[in-house]
């Protein structure tokens, strides 16, 4: 492969110690050479307003909107809040599904994972961002769950992933989202 592939990786934690913001960390360190991530937090992102909309994409929504259109695909991490994904997360991509059809995400490929303390991980977030990437046209990497439950023995307190399953894990799901690129670009 000649050319390299570009990920907007967005966290939608904002915790400090975020074990997702780690875990997409963990997924650079872990994915092949043609693949770079630019992990987007999204502390920046003010609540969606139509009315602000119609006047144009505040600063810190137009810099990520920025750095997603220019990439060829989006990486979600989300931990699960209330069965669902985070309410930063969902805010951020209301601001970059707009305008319906041309936004930023529309038909980019994406994956999703999430890490959670909890025993059931990220399943029931990942369900609910699946509706969402399907109203924005974007092919999803559907056969590889990343899940992350327990998230708290799988990662030092410095935020790095320690544990060797999850790291052979994370590195084929990278290596089969890579592939799945590729593919998408073909068709």
């Amino acid at each position: 492969m000649d050319k390299q592939i570009s990920i907007a990786a967005l966290s939608g934690s904002l915790r400090q110690g975020s074990y997702n913001t780690a875990a997409l960390r963990a997924c650079a360190e872990l994915a092949p050479p043609e693949l770079t991530l630019d992990i987007i937090t999204l502390e920046d992102v003010e609540l969606y307003n139509g009315d602000v909309e119609q006047q144009g994409r505040p600063p810190g929504v137009q810099r990520i909107a920025d750095r997603v259109a220019a990439a060829d695909a989006v990486l979600f991490a989300s931990p699960e809040y209330n069965y669902s994904i985070t309410g930063v997360l969902k805010n951020a991509i209301d601001w970059l599904s707009r305008p319906a059809r041309r936004s930023p995400l529309f038909g980019k490929p994406c994956a999703m994972l999430g890490a959670s303390p909890s025993m059931v991980g990220t399943a029931r977030a990942q369900a609910r961002l699946r509706d969402i990437v399907f109203y924005n046209g974007m092919p999803l990497l559907a056969s590889s769950e990343v899940l992350n439950a327990r998230a708290h023995e799988r990662f030092d307190d410095q935020g790095r992933l320690v544990d060797d399953q999850t790291r052979d894990f994370l590195r084929t799901f990278m290596n089969d989202f890579k592939d799945f690129i590729v593919t998408q670009r073909r068709s």
